[in-house]
This record gives C-alpha cells, structure tokens and sequence, in this order.
C-alpha cells in the first residue's frame, strides 16, 4: 500500500455489476480532475480466446477444474507486480484483451498493429504522472500461495449481488451481448463453480467495502427468469470491514440522513433502496478519493 501511489481495485465475478462500480468511480474522477491510471482484470488472463479454448478442452478431457476464475488461467504474479511498482513508483505495465472487433479496430489503429478480437495487445508502459492506479476485474482482491495482490490495494471494492441475481445477470448479458445459449452459460457458471468458491469468494473478506445487492422480488429459478430485477425491486446492503469506518472516516449519520429511506442493518452495514445505489457510491467513495489525494500530495 502507498499514499504516494494510491491503488483503487473493484473486484466481483463475472455478471456482478463491477462496472457499474466503474463508472462510478469514473464519474468521481471526472468531477474531481484526477487522472487515473487504469487496467482491466481481463489483461491478466494467461490464455488468448483461441488458447483458452484449447486448454478448456483439454481440462475437459482429462476431467479436471479449468476456468478463467482459477490460477491456471491467470498470471496473478504479473497483476501482482503491476501494483507494487505502481505503489512504489507510479510507474508499471498494462495491456488490453480486446473482446469485440470495435475494440480491437481502436487499439489496431493506435498501435499499427492487426490484432483479431480475442487477443491481447503488446505490454506498454501505465501513463506519466497519473494520481493514482485503478483496476477493475475478477481479481483485485485475490490471495493465495506466492501472491498477495490485496495488501497492495489502498482501497478495494467487492460487488457481490446475491448469486441468484448474479447468475441471472450473467446468463442476460452473455445471451444479449455475447449471442451465448442458455445451455452454455448454465454449464459454464458450473464449470466455474469450485474455483468462484476458492478464488472469488474469499477476496470478500479482504475487501475494505462490498456492495451487495438483493432483490426483492422472486429469483428462486435464477435460470428461468425472463427479466433483471430493476434496481427499485431490490435493496443494496453496503458493508464495511470492521475498523473501515474509522480507517476512512465513514460518518453513517450523514449518509442516512442523505439517503431517503436507508437504514442501518448492523454496526458495519448501510442498507439503502437499489435506485439509490449509485448515489450512495459516490457520497461515500468521494470524500475516501479526496483523502487519498490529499495525503499523497502531503
């Protein structure tokens, strides 16, 4: 960790919402005139989509626990290295996995390269002079034998819905966005399931703050439901690691009486209406930004 070099990292599985976090965060960053350094957890993925697919085979072969969840398919000693120098230097590498061929035409004609959706670009150095590091992906928390990427984050967020509603949000946007089946997203979330229990759920207990959301409406067949629960037919238990509050001086008298109709579920959480989720993270994410701000520039 680094007050010169603050880190912010959002982690959450695939389907949890991390990039609403995101453009929260990015909305605090553009009101605020700070300059961050950004990388995507998806750059840390060992395998491009053609290898991966190979290697996804042949796990299945051979009757072995595979997925992009897991340590095989990840070079967590790369993201690992990318944060301490950064806290140490502000300095680093980043690299982009380009999903789409919009993506990829961007970054081609950036770089002069002619690179297919699905690869990965070349490492380039992180920006000069940026205020801080931010990631958002699978992993900003992760913790396991020979690497620590969660004691080198200043602020770490989970995004951690319910896991029906998670699953419910998947199978949605892998069918909208990615064509996927009903089929495959349902043997893929089971594919992933011993390494999101190994890999994923364990970084909620390094997080500083989680964000959980949990309808209110009927999910008990996560595989049938037609629709998303709408952010007004749920609730958002915001919880906050035991000595967070005072580590960043989270004043919950001030947020609820900010935040019509929210209540407090427990000494360390702060239950607010789904609608309200995106406020609620910019009240409370703003004032820890300013901090970190003021104490690297100090």
């Amino acid at each position: 960790m680094s007050k010169r070099h603050p880190i912010v990292a959002v982690t959450g599985s695939s389907g949890a919402g991390t990039s609403t976090v995101k453009r929260a965060f990015e909305r605090i960053f553009r009101r605020e005139g700070i300059t961050p350094a950004v990388i995507e957890g998806d750059s840390y993925h060992r395998f491009d989509r053609v290898a991966m697919k190979a290697k996804m085979a042949e796990a299945v072969a051979a009757g072995q626990n595979f997925s992009h969840f897991g340590p095989e398919a990840n070079i967590f000693d790369k993201l690992q290295t990318t944060f301490a120098e950064y806290g140490e230097s502000g300095a680093g590498e980043r690299r982009y996995y380009l999903h789409s061929p919009e993506e990829s035409a961007e970054h081609n004609t950036r770089l002069g390269t002619n690179l297919d959706p699905g690869e990965f670009t070349p490492w380039e150095p992180l920006p000069a002079n940026t205020d801080l590091l931010f990631y958002e992906g699978l992993h900003g928390g992760v913790k396991g034998q020979g690497y620590n990427v969660a004691s080198l984050v200043d602020l770490l967020i989970g995004v951690v819905p319910i896991t029906n509603l998670e699953w419910i949000q998947k199978i949605h946007r892998d069918n909208s966005e990615r064509g996927y089946s009903a089929e495959t997203i349902v043997d893929t979330i089971l594919r992933r399931m011993p390494d999101y229990i190994n890999h994923v759920c364990p970084q909620f207990s390094q997080t500083h703050i989680n964000f959980q959301r949990v309808p209110t409406v009927d999910t008990s067949n996560p595989f049938i439901c037609r629709d998303i629960p709408t952010p007004d037919e749920s609730f958002v238990i915001i919880h906050f690691r035991r000595g967070v509050r005072e580590m960043f001086n989270v004043d919950f008298t001030y947020l609820l009486k900010m935040i019509d109709g929210s209540f407090m579920s427990s000494p360390t959480s702060l239950v607010v209406g789904g609608g309200k989720m995106g406020f609620a993270m910019e009240l409370i994410l703003t004032p820890i930004i300013h901090r970190m701000i003021e104490e690297k520039q100090n």
